[in-house]
């Protein structure tokens, strides 16, 4: 066996490669916050300019893409003339309400499966086959089970999220160090303090990281909900307008449940500043 000195890894003759300082591409570094502002309204400026550049010059029919002014003046319209805000306020409540029976359901059950190879036995093959079926092949049972009111567009949006709340919890869940367990048991603990006490507060951050991914979920099927013989909403509107190729009405639609959904997004970071400052805050 050759023999390996010490003295051969610090020879003089090894050359030594120093990362050149980036202010894009640091990784996990710091980064200027008036830069950070810059880039995030060049993300939002850029895909405006060109939707400006091509609907005001016509390159398509304006049924197709219409004006930013045109888009404009009809969801002022929509909001003077019909009602917008009660839309508005209906969606956000049943957005609410299955975003929260999710939580409930998906977060103990993401906990369960992560802690214990039990309930992971238990859960993991119904989760596993259930999350690739389509939400929209359950409507006409959902209809049946539950009717027509608002208990079926809840549970549409329930069951469209739920399981991903689950899987995403357990997974934060499997990645908290053996160590930390060991420690606690080494020191007394029950398992009911291990859970209690070391597992759910370590995975509190994660379940807010997956609250706040899986909320946008609940904002996707919410037009799917409110196919089902709803009449007021944001996507009954964005329905309705389609049948009728009011495309200025579609967009808007679009672009106001864009808008809400961000002010959630920013809620809920503002949330976790708040309530987990320990944590990681580079991630966000």
């Amino acid at each position: 066996m050759p023999d390996v000195s010490l003295s051969s890894t610090n020879s003089p003759d090894r050359q030594y490669c120093y990362l050149k300082p980036s202010v894009f591409w640091s990784i996990r570094q710091g980064f200027s916050r008036r830069l950070a502002a810059l880039i995030f309204t060049i993300s939002l400026a850029v895909p405006l300019l060109l939707w400006a550049i091509v609907s005001y010059a016509k390159l398509v029919p304006p049924m197709f893409l219409p004006t930013p002014t045109t888009v404009v003046q009809s969801g002022i319209d929509m909001f003077v003339n019909n009602n917008l805000m009660a839309d508005v306020i209906v969606s956000c409540s049943r957005v609410l309400a299955g975003f929260l029976a999710a939580a409930i359901v998906g977060v103990p059950m993401g906990i369960a499966m992560g802690t214990f190879y039990s309930m992971n036995s238990l859960f993991a093959p119904l989760v596993g086959a259930v999350r690739y079926m389509p939400i929209t092949a359950f409507v006409p049972l959902i209809v049946i089970w539950v009717g027509l009111g608002e208990e079926s567009k809840i549970l549409i949006i329930t069951l469209g999220i739920v399981l991903y709340n689950a899987i995403m919890v357990a997974d934060a869940v499997k990645f908290i160090p053996s160590d930390m367990i060991n420690v606690a048991y080494t020191l007394g603990a029950t398992r009911r303090d291990v859970l209690f006490k070391v597992i759910v507060p370590a995975t509190f951050p994660s379940v807010l990281d997956t609250l706040r991914v899986n909320i946008s979920g609940a904002w996707n099927y919410l037009v799917i909900a409110e196919l089902v013989a709803a009449q007021s909403g944001l996507g009954f509107r964005i329905i309705q307008a389609q049948r009728f190729l009011q495309t200025e009405k579609v967009l808007f639609c679009i672009l106001l449940i864009g808008a809400i959904g961000l002010a959630i997004d920013y809620g809920l970071k503002g949330l976790f500043l708040v309530l987990t400052p320990w944590a990681d805050q580079t991630r966000h």
